[in-house]
């Protein structure tokens, strides 16, 4: 029964354009114009059908509480007195990134053979610095079974920004894998998001055999093209890593210590020549979602703009005439997160593990996908125009969304604890 379940950030009420990510450029293009969270929430829901349709299992993820009250009192301050920076860092729906909500190592890979996740600082961000005691109270919750062990995170002022710096190849899910922790020393206009310190302590912390665990370089070229995250540039499946011939400071060196680990390793590389870094950051090419379907074949799932951008489609048909490792592509629809900087595997916790062993609170069928949509047609504001962040009744309607789908899913405790 051990499987890899998607794990989707549910788009927040809150979800604004405040161009918080210096380094995101989508996010930063989009500063200050109008957003729509009910419809970014129900493309992201329609998304997870897909995955369905699919035949994957899929989890949840939930929203924090907006605005981050705690935090504004841990800076002396409240929701009304702030100033707007504080106030678009207290309101930020950030936590919707499930990729930056932990690294998960999963039994196979630890020495103790539980499933283990480490909760990310996200310290480099301040909107993103508070977000860690939720997201590590949903997790406790959600793999409470003895099966996993949830590590609180790495202190500062090492930088961790989870599983979106993480990637696993193994022969399959449930065989001992390779683990890639990819890390930046950026010396450009942006800066590097995840340390090595990090990384390396949560490689011990998860018990990783040091042999089949690897701390691979992402290269100076792609941060400054707006790569904040390794997943912009690069995502592993299985015996398959998909990635941009800039991705990495040594790809030569990294491709090497793969295939001496795992001989069976498909690498495939997207020329620069084909596809730029900017076409690829810009149309968010690997920030795919690459899984393997019901009998054993690997889809890629795109957002529309990577269909939009001729080189990078082009590219993308003549792979799969080429009967090479991925052999589909399905296009999903998720233009309000790309506009905050972000595609589908940038919504998307991945575990491997038996489902029997998840709380089914997080779970989800299509029935429960249903009855997410219908809280988030009632209750989601429509649009949020930048300057309405400050605004006491937008807060009261994002406040009482987040309770109804709190109560709709019966994880009420999570917000009255």
């Amino acid at each position: 029964m051990i499987q890899e379940i998607n794990f989707d950030g549910i788009v927040g009420p809150s979800h604004n354009y405040a161009g918080l990510s210096p380094g995101n450029l989508a996010a930063a293009r989009n500063a200050g114009a109008t957003s729509h969270p009910r419809a970014a929430a129900l493309q992201g829901i329609e998304k997870m059908r897909r995955n369905l349709a699919l035949g994957l299992t899929q989890g949840v993820l939930l929203p924090h509480p907006r605005p981050d009250h705690r935090w504004l009192a841990a800076l002396n301050s409240d929701y009304a007195t702030a100033r707007p920076h504080l106030q678009a860092r207290a309101f930020s729906a950030s936590p919707m990134w499930a990729a930056n909500a932990a690294t998960v190592s999963p039994a196979a890979d630890c020495a103790d053979r539980r499933c283990h996740l480490t909760v990310a600082n996200l310290v480099t961000m301040p909107h993103r610095s508070h977000e860690w005691p939720v997201t590590l109270a949903q997790l406790r919750l959600a793999f409470a079974d003895s099966a996993f062990v949830v590590h609180p995170p790495i202190p500062a002022p090492f930088g961790d920004e989870g599983a979106a710096n993480h990637m696993r190849l193994c022969a399959a899910h449930d065989a001992p894998g390779v683990e890639v922790f990819v890390y930046g020393e950026s010396s450009g206009p942006f800066p590097a998001r995840q340390n090595r310190e990090a990384s390396e302590a949560i490689a011990r912390g998860h018990r990783l055999d040091p042999a089949r665990t690897l701390f691979v370089q992402q290269s100076e070229a792609a941060i400054a093209a707006g790569a904040f995250h390794n997943d912009v540039v690069a995502v592993a499946n299985e015996r398959t890593l998909f990635s941009h011939e800039h991705a990495f400071a040594n790809p030569a060196a990294f491709y090497a210590d793969l295939r001496r680990l795992l001989p069976e390793a498909e690498i495939v590389e997207v020329p620069a020549a084909q596809v730029s870094l900017a076409e690829a950051i810009q149309s968010y090419l690997f920030n795919a979602q690459l899984v393997t379907v019901p009998g054993g074949g690997q889809t890629l799932v795109v957002p529309g703009e990577a269909r939009d951008s001729a080189p990078v489609w082009s590219w993308l048909q003549d792979h799969l005439a080429s009967n090479g490792p991925i052999r589909a592509v399905e296009v999903v629809d998720v233009r309000e997160s790309m506009a905050n900087g972000g595609g589908p595997a940038c919504l998307r916790l991945r575990v491997v593990c038996d489902p029997a062993t998840v709380d089914p609170r997080f779970l989800v069928d299509a029935a429960k996908l249903d009855s997410i949509a219908d809280v988030i047609a009632a209750h989601w504001p429509e649009e949020i125009a930048f300057d309405r962040i400050g605004d006491p009744a937008l807060l009261a309607q994002v406040e009482t969304a987040h309770r109804a789908l709190h109560e709709a899913l019966d994880l009420v405790r999570l917000i009255d604890s």
